[in-house]
């Protein structure tokens, strides 16, 4: 019997495939500027939708 893999798990191989794919022939240096691309796209895109996000109360409070 075969178990099923969940989507999630599908999506992180591909992704882990396609990324082994664009670097395996990179050398070291080339490797550091490709993850360091990465790096900044996804502070860019963390700074996008923290500033749509509209302001919210960090704690909670109860009326008294």
């Amino acid at each position: 019997m075969k178990i099923e893999e969940y989507e999630c798990v599908k999506i992180k191989r591909r992704a882990q495939e396609r990324i082994y794919e664009e670097t395996k022939d990179m050398t070291t240096e080339e490797l550091l500027a490709y993850h360091n691309r990465s790096f900044e796209q996804l502070r860019a895109l963390q700074a996008n939708v923290r500033a749509q996000k509209p302001s919210t109360p960090s704690v909670a409070t109860r009326p008294s």
